[in-house]
């Protein structure tokens, strides 16, 4: 299954102690799920996880989250993204999630931002968007 991780997602999963988004992480890294990546999204990450205010209650620090960032990306599909979406979403800065989707065939964008990631003017039918919990729903009831 590939599936676009919002950077939430990542954040969640990363100060969490356990839940949804940890468990997300946890099958990208056993190579279960097969995360999307591309040049926008890859920046904010890189972005997000840098900030050390955000992650002050944290378990890992900065060293360790450059560990498992690059453990995530090793395990990610890189995919270009040629045609933009734009404007789609009420909030541009996550335009980049659906153009990223619908370039690598994702079955999922996950986040938590649904009431932005709902809201756009196109519609892809073949990707759906949910949480973290909706998403492992369906991974633990799919055929």
């Amino acid at each position: 299954m590939r599936v676009v991780l919002d950077t939430n997602i990542v954040v969640a999963a990363l100060l969490s102690g356990g839940g949804a988004s940890r468990r997300i992480l946890r099958l990208c890294l056993e190579r279960k799920v097969t995360p999307l990546i591309g040049a926008a999204l890859f920046a904010e990450y890189e972005d997000v996880l840098g900030r050390s205010d955000l992650f002050a209650r944290c378990a890992l620090d900065a060293a360790e989250r450059d560990v498992l960032f690059d453990a995530l990306m090793s395990v990610s599909t890189w995919t270009p993204v040629y045609y933009l979406w734009r404007p789609n979403l009420p909030d541009p800065g996550d335009d980049h999630l659906v153009e990223l989707a619908v370039a690598g065939g994702a079955d999922w964008i996950v986040t938590t931002n649904l009431r932005d990631l709902w809201r756009g003017e196109l519609r892809f039918n073949n990707v759906t968007t949910g949480t973290a919990g909706d998403f492992l729903n369906a991974w633990e009831t799919r055929s």
